[in-house]
């Protein structure tokens, strides 16, 4: 008998050693969010024209870009909420164009428009939206949601009611109700005063796992995100860490790149 095949136990425990060492190894953990050549049309003009993006887990990236450049397009590919004509979505790990409804639960998204139901209280606005996502101790969660955003005195009013500033508060308290993986946020600051925008800096940096965030505020992309990226064309332009950037430099390229897409 030869030596290879004298000692089939032997053999047998080396393989088992090394799927052990393998599994050892320890994963990269996927990414948040990992889009390769999105492109959307409506109709025949082309909103995105093949954006590339990263992001994650406790990423905080802000989009800035001119009017028309592709921003609120992007926000709605990833909230799962339109369909990219063309290009590769993967949102937690999963296939959002495939599977989006296996994603939609972790998402927090907050819009241009509130999409609150202006009859109903703020409270009832949360309790109904905290039914459809299945939230856990919903009645405790909504309290401490509204004390969160400072409406904690004002859970039994109609959001007809309510001022501009106060309703994005509330939007900001229901994109968080279900505790979300990726919270997407365009011009989320509509509307607040100087209180409502130090709430959302707190919200960004301490409550989000993961936050995409498109700005018009350059100042404001700079203060809340570890990362800015400038979109024009329909195209990721540029990005860099935040914490290598001065206003001033980020005001040169984004006039740069502004200017070069004109």
């Amino acid at each position: 008998m030869t030596g290879a095949t004298a000692n089939p136990l032997a053999k047998l425990r080396g393989r088992e050693l090394a799927a052990e060492g393998a599994a050892a190894v320890p994963r990269p953990a996927p990414s948040v969010v990992e889009a390769r050549g999105l492109v959307k049309f409506y109709g025949a003009t082309a909103a995105l024209r093949g954006c590339d993006l990263r992001l994650d887990a406790g990423e905080r990236l802000a989009l800035v870009g001119p009017n028309g450049a592709g921003k609120t397009t992007l926000l709605k590919l990833l909230a799962t909420l339109v369909r990219p004509s063309a290009g590769r979505l993967m949102l937690l790990g999963v296939d959002a164009l495939r599977q989006p409804a296996a994603v939609r639960g972790r998402l927090g998204v907050v819009a241009h428009d509130t999409y609150l139901y202006r009859d109903l209280t703020a409270a009832e606005n949360l309790k109904l939206y905290g039914r459809l996502y299945g939230v856990d101790r919903l009645d405790e969660r909504v309290a401490a949601g509204l004390a969160t955003i400072g409406l904690g005195g004002l859970g039994g009013r109609r959001v007809g009611t309510l001022s501009r500033g106060q309703q994005q508060r509330l939007a900001l308290a229901r994109a968080l109700l279900h505790e979300p993986a990726l919270l997407l946020l365009d011009e989320p600051d509509t509307g607040l005063d100087e209180a409502g925008q130090g709430l959302l800096a707190a919200i960004v940096r301490e409550r989000a796992p993961a936050v995409v965030l498109a700005t018009h505020a350059l100042e404001r992309a700079l203060a809340l995100a570890d990362r800015v990226a400038i979109l024009s064309g329909g195209r990721i332009a540029y990005s860099a860490p935040t914490a290598d950037l001065t206003l001033a430099d980020l005001r040169a390229t984004y006039r740069g790149v502004a200017s070069a897409d004109a």
